[in-house]
């Protein structure tokens, strides 16, 4: 009788751990976050202009550095969603002088209502955006291409059609606007605070800043918005209706750009037809510092704040400190080049972590 013995099961590996629960550390989640190059990058001007000037960091210094922050911080806003979901808008500056060159030729040319007109204007700017987004999705063809042809055709129209209606090439007398007491309130008021008068216009910058957080956040549609730019076409295998969300991306910036046209409308009470040129490059350049990817799928509408708030505080920090403003465009290009390579190696870190 021979008895066989069972052979010893060899020793089992360790289950790998599952990587969507691996903890991940303070500092990492911390670097990894779009918005935290743009926040390091806007202490460091801080600090560098308030030791050049004490100017920069009193009262009526801040406020005049929050004043141009918060014009292109808007703007900023809806670029850096519209670049989360993988498109540029090239017509976004000049679409911000086509608001307001048509509310002012409404109201001082052809005596309609303030509030109609500016109601006219929204729908104008959301239809140019609905345009825009479905030439796209509709085409195929890049963002880039379409939202040109879109601006070339803008500047002309708002150079032909004012100086066909007023003469000039520009449109003024808004203060003679009956109902104007009405308007000026809700864009061109002041806040004192300590003496110190703030522009309306930042607590517009904060709402509008506030509602894109948290539809980047909380909503369906901000996961959508990811989506379809990280993936596009796995994005709609899954379900997501990518045309709409692009559509409505790029309805956002028209929204802002009425917002934006109408601030400085009603604080000038006059437009000419150059405004807003060349301010596109401005908001996707704040997008960019605020950890925004030129490829899509990755951002915040806070770093894209951050970044607009550099701009403001760059911009007036120059002219405290007593520099020359020449070398502004020099400080432009510098942290636009440093913000696109932190971002590089913020992806590449990313990837590696497994994120």
């Amino acid at each position: 009788m021979t008895t066989t013995l069972n052979p010893t099961p060899p020793p089992s590996a360790p289950p790998a751990a599952d990587e969507r629960v691996a903890r991940v550390g303070l500092l990492r989640r911390l670097v990894l976050r779009p918005e935290i190059g743009s926040l390091i990058g806007a202490v460091i001007l801080f600090v560098l202009f308030a030791v050049s000037s004490t100017q920069f960091y009193s009262l009526a210094g801040i406020s005049n550095w929050l004043d141009p922050a918060s014009l292109f911080g808007i703007m900023a806003v809806a670029v850096a969603m519209l670049m989360i979901g993988g498109h540029f808008d090239l017509s976004a500056g000049v679409l911000t002088g086509t608001a307001g060159l048509a509310t002012a030729v409404m109201t001082t040319q052809w005596g309609l209502n303030i509030w109609v007109a500016l109601l006219v204007s929204l729908v104008l700017c959301l239809g140019i955006g609905f345009v825009n987004g479905y030439l796209v999705t509709r085409t195929g063809l890049p963002s880039f291409i379409i939202t040109l042809a879109t601006f070339l055709m803008l500047q002309g129209l708002n150079l032909a059609v004012t100086k066909l209606i007023t003469g000039t090439v520009s449109v003024g007398g808004m203060s003679q606007v009956p109902y104007f007491d009405t308007v000026r309130p809700l864009f061109a008021s002041r806040i004192s605070l300590f003496g110190v008068d703030f522009k309306i216009q930042i607590l517009w910058w904060v709402l509008v800043v506030a509602i894109g957080a948290w539809v980047l956040a909380k909503t369906r549609f901000g996961n959508w918005t990811f989506a379809v730019g990280g993936d596009p076409v796995a994005s709609r295998n899954i379900g997501v209706p990518a045309a709409r969300t692009t559509i409505t991306l790029f309805m956002g910036v028209g929204a802002c750009a009425w917002l934006v046209g109408s601030l400085k409308l009603m604080e000038q009470t006059s437009v000419q037809t150059s405004q807003g040129f060349g301010e596109e490059l401005i908001y996707i350049v704040a997008a960019v510092i605020g950890g925004c990817l030129l490829t899509g799928g990755y951002g915040s509408v806070i770093g894209a704040a951050i970044g607009a708030l550099i701009f403001g505080m760059t911009s007036q920090g120059i002219v405290y400190a007593g520099l020359d403003s020449d070398w502004f465009k020099f400080f432009l290009g510098a942290m636009l080049l440093l913000a696109v390579l932190a971002n590089q190696y913020v992806r590449r870190y990313a990837e590696r972590s497994g994120r």
